[in-house]
C-alpha cells in the first residue's frame, strides 16, 4: 500500500504520524525530556476537529494534552437493553515520549517520519505514535461527517511514559483527577497486533494485565584501598556477585489467571500439545518455563515474559581511578512482577542479594490485572474480527508497564488494545525501544477501521 491509496482517516492518521515522529521527543530519564511541540500539535489538531484541548504543563517542556469528546448518548449494546445501566466514559491514553535512538545506527533517520515503499520509518512508529495518530484521525473524520462515539470519551496524551511518569500520567492523576471524572474503563497500549503462530493461523492479544514495575537499586560497602594490596572486604567484588546470582536465577512459574487463559487459548488456537495437567504442573513447579513455553510452540512468544517474575540487571557504578578501590558500588535491576506475587519477589532478593549488599526501589508501580469477560473485551474481540475474519483473539498480559498503572488509581479498570494488522516476518517486539522501528502504512489504515468500529455508532453510507 502507497500513500496515494490511502482515502479519509486512513491518510489522515498516516500523516500525522509523520508529523508527531518528526518531533524529537525524547526522554532520556530524571527528567530530560521536552514533549511539549508535539503536545501543541495534538491539540492544534483536536481543536481543528472541534474539541477543547487541555494542555498541562508539568514542568518546563513536558506537557500533556487532554480533551472529551461527547458520546451520543446510546451507549454500548448492553446499555441500549431495556434496564441496562448507561456506560461510564471510556479513557483513550497515549504517550508522545520515546525512548532515545542513536541515528548512526539506523537506515533513516529515526526523526525523519520517512515513508518508504508503503511503510513509516522512525522513533514512535510503533511506540506509540501510530495509535496517537490514529485518535487524532478519527475525531477528525467523526468532525467532518458529524458522527459522535457511542459512550463519552476522554482522550489522554501523556508526556513521560518511558521513565516514570511522574511528569505525565502521574501528574495527571494527582493534580487533575477532575479531567477523568465519569470515566469507567480506559484503553492503551499494548495488544490486538497480529501474531503469526503458523500458517494460517493470527492471533490478536488483547491486554487484560501487566505485570508491576520494580526497578531496584543495589548498593555494596566494603573498605576502601589501595588497588595492589588484598581487600577481603571490596565493594565491587560484592556487587557482582550478587549481581551474577540476580542474573543466573530462574524464577519459577507462577500463572495468574491472566496468563493461564492466555496459554489455554493459544494451545487450542494453534493446536500445540498441552497435555492434560500440565500447566498445574507448572503451577506446582514440576515444568519448568522453558518446558511449558516448548508446549506452545512459536505462540509461546506470547506469553514468554509473563508466566513468571524477573530481574534483569541493567547498570553498574563503582570506583573513581583504576587503582583504587572504592568503598561502594552500585547497581540497576530492572524488575517486574506478576500480580500477587510481591512478597514472593522481595524475598527472593533479599536472598540473592546476600549480607554484604543492601537493596531499594528506585521506582514502583502496581501490576494490574483486569477481568476477561467485560462487555468492553467482548467488543474489541468483534472489532478484530470484522477486520480479520478466521483469526482468534486471546487474552494477554503485558510484561512492562504502562500509563494504565497511574490511571488504575482513579479506579479505571485497564486494556491494552492498539490494534494492528500486520503482514507475516513482520517483527512487532522487535520494533519496540528497536533499531529501524517502522509500521506498514496498511497497518495504520486497519487500526482507523478497527478503532471506528469499537468506538462510534453504525452510520448507514459511511464506509468503515
Amino acid at each position: 500500500m502507497t500513500v496515494a491509496e490511502l482515502t479519509g482517516a486512513g491518510a489522515a492518521a498516516a500523516r500525522f504520524a509523520a508529523d508527531l515522529i518528526r518531533f524529537d521527543t525524547t526522554n532520556r530519564g530524571g527528567g530530560d525530556g521536552r514533549e511539549r511541540p508535539a503536545a501543541e500539535y495534538v491539540a492544534e489538531r483536536l481543536a481543528e476537529a472541534g474539541l477543547e484541548p487541555v494542555l498541562l504543563e508539568s514542568a518546563p517542556g513536558r506537557a500533556n494534552v487532554v480533551a472529551r469528546v461527547r458520546g451520543n448518548g446510546n451507549g454500548g449494546e448492553g446499555a441500549r437493553q431495556e434496564g441496562a445501566q448507561q456506560e461510564g466514559a471510556l479513557l483513550l491514553h497515549g504517550h508522545l515520549d520515546v525512548v532515545p535512538a542513536d541515528p548512526a545506527a539506523w537506515a533513516v533517520h529515526p526523526f525523519s517520519g520517512e515513508i518508504r515503499d508503503g511503510v513509516l520509518w522512525g522513533r514512535g512508529a510503533v511506540d506509540m505514535k501510530n495509535a496517537d495518530a490514529v485518535l487524532l484521525a478519527l475525531v477528525s473524520q467523526w468532525a467532518r461527517e458529524g458522527r459522535r462515539p457511542r459512550r463519552d470519551l476522554v482522550l489522554a496524551f501523556t508526556a513521560d511514559e518511558e521513565d516514570t511518569t511522574e511528569f505525565g500520567a502521574r501528574y495527571l492523576v494527582e493534580q487533575h483527577p477532575e479531567l477523568f471524572e465519569g470515566c469507567t474503563e480506559a484503553i492503551g497500549e499494548s495488544g490486538a497486533f497480529t501474531f503469526h503462530a503458523g500458517p494460517g493461523q493470527r492471533l490478536y492479544p488483547i491486554a487484560s494485565a501487566e505485570r508491576g514495575t520494580a526497578w531496584l537499586r543495589l548498593t555494596a560497602r566494603g573498605r576502601a584501598g589501595h588497588g595492589s594490596k588484598p581487600n577481603e572486604a571490596n565493594a565491587v567484588t560484592r556487587l557482582a556477585e550478587a549481581v551474577a546470582r540476580i542474573g543466573a536465577y530462574r524464577w519459577p512459574v507462577r500463572l495468574i489467571p491472566a496468563v493461564r487463559a492466555a496459554v489455554e487459548a493459544i494451545a487450542a488456537a494453534t493446536g500445540a500439545r498441552l497435555p492434560a495437567g500440565a500447566l498445574d504442573q507448572a503451577a506446582a513447579g514440576e515444568l519448568t518455563a522453558d518446558e511449558l513455553l516448548g508446549m506452545l510452540g512459536p505462540g509461546g512468544a506470547l506469553v514468554a515474559a509473563t508466566v513468571r517474575n524477573s530481574a534483569n540487571p541493567t547498570m553498574l557504578q563503582a570506583g573513581y581511578k583504576l587503582n583504587v578501590i572504592p568503598g561502594e558500588a552500585t547497581a540497576y535491576v530492572d524488575g517486574r512482577v506478576l500480580p500477587g506475587t510481591e512478597q514472593e519477589f522481595r524475598a527472593v532478593l533479599d536472598e540473592l542479594t546476600g549480607p554484604d549488599v543492601t537493596w531499594e526501589y528506585a521506582h514502583e508501580q502496581t501490576a494490574l490485572e483486569a477481568p476477561l469477560d467485560a462487555p468492553l473485551t467482548e467488543s474489541m474481540a468483534r472489532a478484530l474480527l470484522a477486520e480479520d475474519p478466521g483469526s482468534v483473539v486471546v487474552p494477554y498480559c503485558m510484561g512492562g508497564g504502562t500509563d494504565a498503572k497511574q490511571f488504575s488509581r482513579l479506579g479505571l479498570t485497564c486494556y491494552g488494545f492498539t490494534p494492528l494488522v500486520l503482514p507475516e516476518g513482520y517483527d512487532y517486539y522487535a520494533m519496540f525501544h528497536g533499531t529501524d522501528e517502522r509500521i506498514p502504512l496498511s497497518a495504520l489504515d486497519a487500526s482507523v477501521r478497527i478503532m471506528d468500529r469499537l468506538l462510534a455508532p453504525d452510520v448507514p453510507g459511511v464506509r468503515r
